[in-house]
């Protein structure tokens, strides 16, 4: 695979962690000042699942989707070690000791602090999160570790694939174990909503303007990434 060229991050990217901060403040002052707009927009739910955090998810995830080229997936045999080792760690143990350190300190370490049905919660939302591997701030962290951006592709690609197959029987299976019952249309409505409509509009995307317009014209206008 061909190593591109990595300029660095942009300035959004370098202040992430602030913009994160900044965004959890805001939530947090309209949520203990506007206590209405949360019970607005909880209205807008179908099979638990909220319709606006989708939309807001779709806005932030989009632009890094757009780096998603699934014609990478040709090269996965070029170099397969470390592809094998993002497979293992993504599915095979990261899910599991995600739900192991969030049961020790939810249920042993904060026993005293946390309720066990919010314990509960608590330990939910951390396995629904460790069986989600992240697409777009591997991106970022590519370019801040110097990596290959075209192997970074191929990576992202090939688990935004297993995620479609592996995610609902993998969190299905630790939510059973913790005694959490959440139905099984709501995590395939889950990865539908928060990963294939965004994949898919993103590789629609992609593949119009560069034949409209062409690869050089995409990779400068379109995408937003480092620069």
């Amino acid at each position: 695979m061909k190593k591109e060229n990595n300029p660095g991050i942009s300035f959004f990217q370098r202040y992430l962690t602030v913009w994160v901060f900044l965004c959890m403040v805001v939530g947090v002052l309209l949520g203990h000042f506007i206590p209405a707009l949360p019970s607005f927009l909880n209205r807008f739910e179908y099979a638990r699942v909220s319709i606006p955090m989708a939309v807001l998810i779709w806005v932030m995830i989009y632009p890094m989707m757009l780096k998603v080229d699934f014609q990478s997936v040709r090269n996965v045999g070029k170099n397969p070690k470390g592809l094998f080792v993002t497979w293992v760690v993504n599915w095979l143990i990261k899910p599991f000791t995600m739900y192991g350190i969030a049961s020790l300190f939810f249920f042993t370490v904060f026993k005293a602090f946390i309720a066990p049905g919010l314990a509960t919660e608590y330990l939910a939302g951390a396995v629904l999160l460790g069986a989600a591997p992240c697409t777009a701030m591997v991106f970022v962290w590519s370019t801040l570790t110097k990596g290959n951006p075209a192997y970074t592709v191929v990576q992202v690609a090939t688990n935004d694939l297993i995620i479609l197959i592996a995610f609902v029987p993998i969190v299905k299976f630790l939510l059973g174990v913790s005694n959490v019952s959440v139905p099984t249309d709501t995590l395939f409505l889950s990865v539908v909503l928060f990963v294939v409509i965004p994949l898919a509009g993103g590789i629609l995307t992609r593949i119009l303007v560069v034949r409209k317009r062409g690869m050089d014209y995409f990779d400068a206008r379109v995408i937003i990434g480092p620069s």
